[in-house]
């Protein structure tokens, strides 16, 4: 529903504005970062990075250079926001740190449901030329609320926008492509053999979304696609599975008596999405960062490649960025979109800037619809926990670069030549000789507590880019 369909959302988001305009004012700022990407793309770790090292640049560490210079030093103090009446869990930072200080250290575990947290970010005011303070005496506020969420669910946005007839032939349009076709074959072979005008029978129903389900499984655990709908299908949430995910796409749409319970169904999932994860959580918020495991769609070759792709332009077709007149009139919208290749260290320091440039190629589209729509865009490569150390490897007699690292599997320590990484989406030439090498690096041990923050690499210029103008 558009906001001028929904006049509720237009005045909600007015009184959000005007209730920021008012923090503004009196220097207690809040700022809505919404951590956004594909399943897999590292976001539990991005945040878990983020506090760790924020909290330790208040305590007077150097763990982010980049956004300290941004600020010009003012950052003076970073605390976790005490618990309110929050609906939500609240982000387990201390249990994501207290796996990576394991003996041996582990990754977090994959997010299974939405959990938020709030830092409070005490800065100094600056000075005017003569020396007084400006504004109001005393030092600024700026509360960072952040969200984490499975990755699955944000695919779910593109969804919004469809009708079950529009999504049945889209998706079962994807089903019937490349190396999908092999592995949907008996969903394929189950629908096409339902008679017109099928009766809406629960087991019917019930076979057709199980066979269904285990065909998006496959296509995420084998083949390493991420364009799967519904996301909750494949991470129901602590609820489970329950009948309003009992759907799947069917040739003809909302035809029969089938159909139709089908395309209930559906919408009903979609007016659930709309109202317990889109409209309170993506609705207003003014900074995006969108994190592109684009190292792990490489590795998993040309058709993981292309669906990322895919998947990645309709998040963004999906997402509104502001500027436009009701931005203007309510105050909302996004100001800043960082786009972020993740598992930067992953390759040796030579190989990141083309992989700024894959990820920009990639990412083209989505950023020019940004600045045409005066929200500043940047992209960037970054590893929020860095693994890896650069190297040098011998490849048939010369020295190439290479990173070296803890290998996750075997806990042994290794030399790693990736291989090369094209500037440009890469075509057929790349797939018949080149070749990308990515294994699992076992996470560095530190600190449970985090106390002096978290290796990283490049994580400070994201933060620069996204909030370094707030501070």
């Amino acid at each position: 529903m558009s906001d001028l369909l929904d006049p509720f959302g237009l005045f909600r988001d007015a009184a959000y504005g005007a209730e920021r305009l008012g923090r503004s004012l009196i220097g207690q700022e809040r700022i809505r970062l919404a951590v956004t990407g594909l399943s897999r793309a590292g976001k539990t770790v991005f945040l878990t990075s983020l506090l760790a090292n924020l909290l330790a640049a208040g305590r007077g560490l150097n763990t982010l250079d980049a956004l300290g210079k941004a600020a010009g030093g003012r950052l003076h103090a970073v605390r976790v926001a005490p618990p309110g009446n929050e609906a939500l869990p609240r982000f387990d930072v201390a249990g994501h740190l207290a796996a990576l200080a394991a003996d041996p250290p582990a990754w977090p575990p994959r997010t299974e449901d939405l959990s938020t947290l709030e830092l409070v970010l005490e800065v100094r005011r600056q000075t005017d030329p003569v020396g007084l303070v400006s504004g109001v005496l005393g030092q600024r506020t700026v509360t960072l609320e952040l969200l984490d969420y499975p990755g699955e669910w944000l695919l779910d946005l593109p969804m919004l926008r469809q009708d079950y007839a529009a999504w049945s032939a889209e998706t079962l349009a994807r089903l019937r492509r490349g190396p999908r076709a092999g592995i949907a074959a008996e969903f394929l072979a189950f629908i096409e053999a339902l008679p017109a005008g099928m009766p809406a029978e629960e087991s019917t129903v019930r076979r057709g979304a199980a066979l269904y389900r285990d065909v998006l499984r496959a296509c995420r655990d084998r083949l390493g696609f991420r364009f799967l709908q519904p996301g909750r299908l494949l991470n129901p949430g602590p609820r489970g599975e329950t009948p309003l995910l009992w759907f799947f796409p069917l040739p003809g749409g909302a035809a029969g008596p089938l159909g139709r319970l089908l395309a209930d169904r559906h919408a009903a999932y979609i007016a659930a999405q709309r109202a317990e994860f889109f409209e309170p959580y993506f609705r207003r918020f003014e900074r995006q960062a969108v994190l592109v495991d684009v190292l792990g769609a490489l590795h998993a070759g040309p058709e993981a490649f292309a669906d990322t792709a895919e998947a990645l332009a309709a998040i963004a077709d999906a997402l509104r960025y502001g500027g436009g007149w009701m931005d203007w009139l309510t105050g909302v919208g996004v100001q800043r979109v960082a786009f972020v290749a993740t598992k930067a260290d992953h390759v040796p320091e030579r190989q990141r800037h083309a992989l700024e440039a894959l990820l920009g190629s990639l990412t083209g589209g989505p950023a020019q619809r940004a600045g045409a729509a005066g929200v500043s865009s940047s992209v960037h490569s970054m590893a929020a926990i860095r693994c890896t150390e650069d190297d040098v490897a011998t490849l048939e007699g010369r020295p190439v670069a290479a990173v070296r690292g803890v290998l996750l599997e075997s806990g042994k320590p290794a030399k790693v030549y990736p291989g090369d990484i094209p500037l440009k989406p890469p075509g057929p030439d790349y797939w018949a000789h080149g070749f990308f090498e990515m294994p699992e690096f076992q996470p560095p041990r530190f600190d449970a507590a985090g106390g002096h923050g978290v290796p990283h690499l490049g994580l400070d210029a994201v933060l620069a880019a996204l909030i370094g103008d707030a501070l």
